[in-house]
């Protein structure tokens, strides 16, 4: 399974609109948890253990878990 790297950058688009991206850096990691920094804001996201395994690389949501909630996938 691909894992979430300290330092790496990492972009996720809008599922409505691929226009529309987010680019986070991770800034720290532990087994459950990752932190993001988008330059302005730090965020702990939750990895989707259920999500991760299904997909085989880690998956967070920063924006929130919604309908049409866009995945930051570590590939």
């Amino acid at each position: 399974m691909k894992k979430f790297e300290i330092g790496k950058t990492y972009t996720m688009h809008s599922p409505c609109n691929q226009e529309c991206t987010w680019t986070y850096e991770v800034t720290a990691r532990t087994a459950q948890t990752v932190t993001l920094s988008d330059g302005k804001q730090t965020k702990r996201c939750r990895i989707c253990r259920r999500e991760s395994e299904w997909c085989g690389c880690e998956i967070v949501h920063p924006l929130g878990v919604y309908s049409m909630c866009p995945t930051l996938r570590a590939e």
